[in-house]
């Protein structure tokens, strides 16, 4: 940090929610995408749900002159969607997948094709810092918050998205996280999150404050928001979030925090379903060196730690539940196959006695059984992989929690 005693550094982060041939008016709120981060210009500028790599391609051609470091991160089914645009060089990038992303099978959700993941940029810029800039993420939807059949994949990759973050920032200088969490400020698996890592969350922390009331990122107002999945929470919910932290001798400050607050100043639309979150951090050089993980002294931690393994062990009861029930429809899909097989010898041999063979009823009961073979078959080697991928999240939760109260 030569040269430079102090650094602001401008964070945009938004949910573009830009699925192609989906998203109503998805061309136009592009452009205004673009359109404002070449006019603010932000020094980091983080997106998601950019489905398309056409729209990130539209994207950089327009904002290219004012970020010149960009990386758009492929992979999933229909692609990551999760894109960062730097004024300042990006010297590495890493992409990881959750373990666990929800089911092939609830196709109305389709977390799973899109292979939702978090992905990690190590950049250094201007001779400033070597830092970890920005750990970008996304985690599973919560789709119902009375009954979420997710909650236990969501923690898992809290989870992952915590031990990454733990295990890959001790070289950094400052870590930044910014993303659509899919969780409120009070739950499991951000209190998780955070405790674990000892991240601050820019909302909390911030000396201004400017925007939607409480934060909130997802308000009922939005002309692209389903409302009814908001009507327990009549004034919006707060999803989105800018999470920093100090790791070696610098300290952060959050002096600002922005979000949009419905349509974009002279259209009728916003940029949206989510509002944007804009952060401004003030970032110095301490003669002292910070605690590389001060969340983790917190007498509350245990509880988390222990909290969460609950859950994970209730979402690992019911996998093992689906596991067993899949398995038991492949045997039955099986044993009905060799039920026909052996109708059909029988048949076969009545021919001779003049008794005609039920070719289309037989043809259609085993196309039956098949299908109902290969299907009960993916989903129960789907839910075994889900059985150990919560087992071994669910013990390394146990070993932290053994830890921790072990400690003087």
């Amino acid at each position: 940090m030569e040269g430079h005693p102090t650094l602001q550094l401008r964070v945009f982060d938004l949910n573009c929610w830009a699925i192609r041939y989906l998203s109503k008016r998805r061309q136009e709120r592009v452009q205004l995408i673009g359109d404002t981060l070449r006019r603010e210009g932000f020094d980091l500028v983080l997106l998601q749900e950019v489905w398309s790599e056409q729209d990130y391609s539209d994207l950089k051609a327009k904002v290219g002159g004012c970020y010149p470091f960009s990386h758009y991160f492929r992979s999933g089914v229909i692609g990551s969607g999760l894109c960062v645009f730097s004024r300042f060089p990006i010297l590495d990038t890493l992409l990881y997948q959750y373990s666990l992303n929800g089911y092939p099978y609830m196709l109305q959700h389709g977390d799973w094709f899109c292979g939702k993941e978090r992905r990690s940029g190590a950049g250094a810029g201007m001779g400033v810092t070597a830092a970890l800039p920005p750990p970008r993420c996304q985690l599973h939807a919560e789709y119902c918050r009375e009954k979420d059949a997710y909650l236990p994949h969501r923690l898992v990759q809290a989870w992952e998205l915590a031990q990454f973050i733990r295990h890959t920032s001790k070289a950094a200088d400052v870590v930044l996280l910014g993303g659509d969490l899919n969780m409120h400020p009070e739950d499991v698996g951000i209190r998780l999150l955070r405790s674990w890592t000892g991240l601050r969350d820019a909302f909390t922390e911030a000396s201004r404050f400017e925007g939607c009331k409480d934060g909130c990122t997802l308000v009922p107002n939005n002309c692209f928001t389903v409302k009814t999945e908001l009507l327990p929470f009549p004034r919006g919910i707060r999803i989105d979030y800018i999470l920093y932290k100090a790791v070696s001798s610098f300290m952060v400050k959050c002096e600002e925090l922005k979000t949009t607050t419905g349509t974009v100043p002279g259209v009728d639309i916003p940029f949206s379903d989510h509002e944007a979150v804009m952060a401004t951090l003030h970032i110095w050089r301490e003669g002292q060196a910070a605690d590389a993980n001060p969340g983790t002294a917190e007498p509350t931690l245990v509880d988390v730690v222990t909290e969460a393994r609950t859950e994970v062990g209730v979402g690992l009861w019911a996998a093992r539940r689906q596991r067993y029930s899949t398995g038991r429809m492949a045997v039955l899909a099986l044993l009905l196959l060799l039920l026909q097989a052996v109708a059909a010898l029988g048949a076969l041999a009545g021919l001779a006695a003049g008794q005609p063979f039920p070719k289309l009823s037989f043809s259609l009961l085993a196309c039956l059984a098949i299908g109902v073979l290969f299907l009960a078959t993916g989903l129960h080697l789907f839910h075994t992989i889900e059985v150990k991928m919560l087992q071994g999240t669910e013990e390394q939760m146990r070993m932290a929690q053994q830890a921790l109260q072990e400690r003087p």
